[in-house]
């Protein structure tokens, strides 16, 4: 029966067995034929069977119930998953904490179950059970993410009353809840605290962290923090410089994003494609279009493919200060990494190019651009002959006037 696949076939090979003279079922053929039925939501004959498993007074342990609260879980059936919880208790079979934590999961999966589960959370010492940090980490999670922080940050309080000890998971949630809200200087103030403890926060807090504080533009602390993780156990990885580099850039700081840059190489952090994005990106945004072509042509070096956003603010960037050799150069590396310019770049470097004084050396090069095939998009293919042909109209009637 263990083995049968079809819950309603074990049933039947469960039921006929049952018919057989002096034959008697184990109390683990019940709890399997019971753990299948409720898995695929056959809940009448699980229930059938839960009544049949009492009356001929087996005795059940806290897992069963267990199962069966998991199985509503599953369901999302909160509520039966509750009513387990009472059945368990007034069958005299006292619940572990892990079965306590397990109700809550399946409580404050649904939003209107919230204030269910902290009211059972409050009432659990009449049920002769003890809370551990789990319990308090569950209930904390749910109410930071429906954005109650006051109450996850009270129910953190508690635990000290309460001698139960927080762990580093416990910090975070709540510090990434504070952080949500946008009361960073709290949660730095409870990384502090975390630290006096003697607990080494992990990556994911310090990540919360640096990305409120760049959003908040503290530059200068967000820096401090990320130096400082380098001396408290958790050495900065890709995603902590990448989170910094991106928050200098948004404050137009790319000088200041290039020396992180260089740090983090230093460090022995190797940048990805999202560190020369960023930085490329920002770079052009700060008028730095030839530092930020160097770093485009180190990225390809290493073997990254730039984005077609890298390519984007490069052209855009040298055809606004009037580099147009540079831009169509830029477009050239562009088509050769198989990457489809968009509309506007076409018409920001083409009537450029028909102004240049240059104009027959330009019209060379861009030739060449135009040619390039580029058999994944047709968009390319489609747009170069009819782009082509305003080029050499364009440059025909200057030639007429001169």
């Amino acid at each position: 029966m263990a083995s049968e696949s079809d819950p309603l076939l074990a049933k039947n090979i469960f039921d006929l067995a049952s018919r057989q003279p002096n034959f008697c079922h184990s109390y683990s053929s019940f709890r399997t034929l019971i753990c299948k039925l409720g898995g695929s939501r056959h809940f009448s004959l699980m229930q059938n069977l839960i009544k049949r498993l009492k009356s001929d007074r087996y005795p059940v342990t806290p897992d069963f119930f267990g199962d069966i609260i998991q199985i509503y879980g599953d369901a999302k059936l909160p509520g039966q998953a509750l009513k387990t919880f009472y059945t368990m208790l007034e069958s005299d079979c006292k619940p572990r904490p892990e079965h306590f934590n397990q109700l809550l999961q399946v409580l404050v999966a649904h939003q209107n179950y919230l204030r269910t589960a902290l009211d059972l959370f409050r009432t659990v010492d009449r049920f002769g059970m003890s809370l551990n940090t789990k319990s308090y980490s569950i209930l904390m999670r749910a109410f930071c993410f429906n954005g109650d922080i006051s109450i996850a940050y009270n129910l953190f309080n508690e635990m000290f009353k309460r001698d139960v000890l927080p762990d580093a998971e416990s910090y975070r949630i709540v510090m990434q809840g504070l952080c949500r809200k946008g009361q960073v200087n709290k949660a730095v103030d409870l990384l502090e605290d975390m630290l006096n403890k003697g607990f080494v926060p992990d990556a994911l807090s310090y990540t919360s962290l640096l990305n409120s504080l760049c959003r908040k533009k503290k530059l200068k602390e967000a820096y401090k923090l990320l130096c400082r993780m380098k001396v408290k156990g958790c050495n900065p990885d890709i995603v902590h410089y990448n989170t910094i580099i991106l928050g200098f850039c948004r404050e137009k700081k790319a000088v200041d994003a290039c020396k992180i840059f260089d740090d983090m190489e230093s460090s022995g952090c190797v940048p990805n494609l999202v560190s020369y994005r960023t930085l490329v990106n920002g770079l052009c945004n700060h008028g730095m279009h030839d530092e930020a072509t160097n770093f485009m042509y180190e990225m390809i070096s290493k073997g990254f493919s730039p984005h077609v956003s890298v390519f984007n603010s490069l052209i855009k960037g040298f055809c606004n200060v009037g580099k147009i050799e540079e831009a169509c150069q830029v477009l050239q590396e562009m088509l050769i990494h198989r990457e489809a310019p968009h509309r506007e770049i076409w018409a920001a470097i083409v009537p450029r190019v028909c102004n240049n004084d240059e104009m027959m050396r330009t019209e060379d090069t861009l030739r060449r651009i135009l040619k390039e095939e580029v058999t994944h998009d047709t968009h390319v293919i489609d747009v170069r002959h009819g782009q082509e042909e305003y080029l050499i109209r364009r440059i025909q009637a200057k030639a007429w006037k001169i």
